[in-house]
């Protein structure tokens, strides 16, 4: 994701270190949001410090990428404690197949293991124990 940031330097520098090890590409900075807009930089979004500590470590869970329907059908069986095998059984596909889906839900989480992901899942309301 590409992005500007507009707002005064302090906060700007908040922003990035907060932003830093995820995948958003800050294209340019800009004390004005008219002056972001009128540099012709092509981004996705443009970013101000302007919101509260909290919401701006939300803003580091948001980013990212939302899981699939099905990715969240497996997340829920993670969740009953499910080994692969199991899991497979229950959604009638194969070994691999689910092998494949829990990795990419601890990608797309940015968890270590299976039990940070279903912890961080939990966190973020994408599932209920």
């Amino acid at each position: 994701m590409r992005v500007l940031l507009v707002g005064p330097r302090r906060g700007r520098d908040l922003v990035r270190a907060q932003l830093a090890g995820l995948p958003i590409d800050v294209v340019g900075e800009f004390e004005s949001a008219d002056e972001a807009r009128e540099s012709g930089l092509d981004a996705d979004a443009i970013l101000s410090p302007l919101v509260a500590p909290p919401a701006a470590r939300a803003l580091r869970e948001v980013v990212q990428e939302t899981l699939t329907p099905r990715e969240l059908e497996v997340l829920t069986l993670l969740a009953e404690g499910l080994p692969n095998k199991a899991i497979a059984d229950r959604l009638g596909i194969s070994d691999q197949t689910a092998k494949f889906h829990v990795a990419a839900i601890i990608g797309k989480l940015g968890a270590a293991n299976r039990t940070e992901a279903v912890r961080l899942a939990v966190r973020r309301g994408l599932i209920a124990l």
